[in-house]
């Protein structure tokens, strides 16, 4: 296989991974999609941050994570604060019911890739696990 065979390949199985996650998203808890669970991630990892700060970090129009956020906080999911340090300012953070529903499909993704990849010899695991780091570190052609 070529170099452009190879980039067609791991395009068209990227996709396909992107459908299943999609897929797999719905199965693992209803309320939840893929781009609810990412968000609640972030919110998670960050231990809370502002709606324009999620839609900067995913490119996204802020509009798009406006309703992700508003569908976020009927499912009380998620709950506005203000900011300490500035009162005008408003940061998302996750609600109790939030981080339980997060945990628990957090659990069942981790199983579900445990698996899906329990025949894989370690070498092979570590190796995909830095083409994967390698591969998402990558932010794009620099402006310069």
């Amino acid at each position: 296989m070529d170099a452009t065979e190879a980039v067609e390949s791991i395009q068209r199985e990227m996709t396909i991974f992107a459908r299943r996650a999609r897929a797999s998203a719905g199965r693992m808890h209803p309320e939840l999609s893929l781009v609810s669970y990412t968000l609640l991630g972030h919110l998670e990892e960050r231990d809370g941050c502002r709606a324009t700060d999620l839609a900067a970090h995913y490119a996204l129009d802020k509009s798009t994570v406006s309703r992700q956020v508003a569908a976020l906080e009927r499912a009380a999911l998620v709950e506005r604060r203000l900011d300490p340090e500035d009162h005008r300012v408003q940061v998302l953070h996750l609600t109790e019911t939030g981080r339980q529903i997060l945990a628990q499909v957090t659990v069942s993704r981790r199983a579900a890739f445990r698996e899906r990849l329990a025949n894989w010899p370690e070498e092979d695991l570590a190796r995909f696990a830095d083409y994967l780091v390698r591969y998402n570190a990558w932010s794009g052609p620099q402006e310069g």
